[in-house]
C-alpha cells in the first residue's frame, strides 16, 4: 500500500470513529461499521444505525479541506441509490423488516488545528 493510500485510508478511518461517536451522541445506535456487501449490489456501508423505529444507513465522507469537492457532492444519484439497495441487503440478511429506512450522510473535516467539525445530514434521499 502506498503512504498516499494509507494516509487515505487512516483519514477515512478517522472519521468514521467521528462520525460514530457524534451519531451516539446524537442518540442513535451504531450496529455496525464498515459492513460490505457479498454481491449485488457490491459495495460497504460506513454505518449501520438505528434511529429509534429507523434503519439508517450512514455515508461518512472526510475530508481535510475544500480540495476533493464537498461531501455533499460526492453522494449523488447513482452512489444512493447503490446505498439504499445495500441497506435493503443488510436488513434481509438479518431477517429484519424496519419500518423505515434512510440514508444519512456524516461529512467530516479535520482541520489542520484543533476539533474536528462534524455536520450530519439526515434523509439525503
Amino acid at each position: 500500500m502506498t503512504t498516499t493510500a494509507a494516509s487515505k485510508q487512516a483519514l477515512g478511518a478517522y472519521g468514521e470513529s467521528v462520525a460514530a461517536r457524534h451519531l451516539v451522541e446524537e442518540g442513535l445506535e451504531v450496529l455496525e461499521r464498515n459492513w460490505r456487501s457479498p454481491g449485488d449490489p457490491v459495495g460497504e456501508i460506513d454505518l449501520v444505525c438505528k434511529d429509534g423505529d429507523a434503519l439508517v444507513v450512514c455515508e461518512v465522507k472526510t475530508r481535510t479541506g475544500e480540495e476533493g469537492g464537498s461531501p455533499h457532492e460526492a453522494v449523488d444519484a447513482e452512489k444512493l441509490d447503490r446505498l439504499q439497495r445495500l441497506g435493503v441487503r443488510w436488513a434481509a440478511e438479518r431477517g429484519c423488516t424496519p419500518p423505515e429506512m434512510r440514508v444519512d450522510l456524516v461529512a467530516v473535516l479535520r482541520p489542520l488545528r484543533g476539533a474536528a467539525v462534524v455536520e450530519h445530514v439526515r434523509g439525503i434521499g
